[in-house]
């Protein structure tokens, strides 16, 4: 069976006239009474009995009939859907985040598409810029967040903003007063690197910055993630360099100091996805990322 094979159906049921039913469905009487003789023949039982005053149902008739708008509104429902999922407006997103981008600019980037697509289901997923990489390739996430994103023939990467680079110090350390640091304030200071993975980050920037000024580095540690690095600075390990968005990590005894250095000021957050990926709910998210973008690029400072 077909829809149509159902609206005709229910037409006839509901007038019990083959006539009725024909002017409600906008065609002549032949047509119709083909069309449900055919019904009939595909599934092997008549639907009505034809007596003088019209069209009764049979007991399977009646079986239909319970059970024929529940399927046209499934259909109907399955048609919106449908429209809604080619539209953006429902469906899932996999999003991959890593550490430091999940505290300030990309749950405010998230928050902002959920408000305005509230039917789509947001899946994250903490990986680093190799996994983030893999699993595009795979399909399991739609788009990633990160910084320092190789160029790749079939990803495609868009800069969501550049931020500024801080450095995290225990509170009671002499240069916590001073209003901001330069890399030579930190000669012979212990250093946390992070992150610690496979492909070119912050750890690789903040080295060749010290070198390029040429200022010894002493490396105290090398940790994956900007938690660990910030809770090593607060245990009295050594210092370390961050995003500006790190300095929402309060923790005991830690404070922040702007970055003043020509080779290492700031460093970007991208947003990275399968070139050819059509998703419409991806199109939809990708223009929040780009008004987002668009706004952090006017604003001063």
């Amino acid at each position: 069976m077909d829809l149509r094979d159902l609206r005709h159906f229910l037409a006839v049921a509901e007038e019990g006239h083959i006539g009725r039913a024909a002017a409600r469905l906008h065609l002549s009487q032949p047509p119709l009474t083909r069309h449900i003789q055919a019904l009939e023949e595909k599934i092997g039982v008549p639907l009505f009995v034809r007596t003088p005053k019209g069209m009764q149902l049979t007991d399977a008739g009646h079986t239909l009939l319970q059970e024929t708008p529940n399927l046209l509104a499934l259909a109907q429902q399955a048609l919106e859907r449908t429209r809604l999922a080619g539209q953006g407006l429902i469906g899932q997103l996999d999003v991959g985040l890593f550490g430091s981008g999940v505290l300030d600019v990309i749950p405010r980037i998230l928050a902002r598409f959920h408000e305005e697509r509230p039917e789509v289901k947001i899946v994250l997923h903490n990986l680093t810029k190799d996994a983030q990489l893999q699993a595009l390739r795979e399909r399991r996430i739609s788009v990633g967040f990160n910084r320092l994103v190789p160029q790749e023939a079939d990803i495609s990467i868009e800069t969501v903003l550049h931020e500024p680079l801080v450095v995290a110090l225990a509170a009671s350390h002499p240069l916590a007063v001073r209003p901001s640091l330069r890399l030579s304030d930190l000669e012979g200071m212990p250093l946390i690197l992070y992150p610690n993975v496979p492909l070119r980050g912050l750890a690789q920037e903040v080295t060749d910055a010290f070198r390029a000024e040429g200022v010894p580095l002493r490396v105290e540690q090398e940790v994956q993630d900007v938690v660990t690095a910030v809770a090593l600075v607060a245990g009295g390990f050594g210092c370390c360099i961050t995003t500006r968005s790190a300095t929402s990590l309060r923790l005991p005894g830690v404070t922040y100091r702007p970055l003043r250095s020509r080779h290492l000021s700031d460093i970007e957050l991208s947003c990275l996805y399968r070139s050819d990926d059509p998703s419409p709910v991806l199109g939809a998210f990708l223009d929040v990322v780009r008004a987002f973008a668009q706004v952090r690029a006017a604003a001063p400072g």
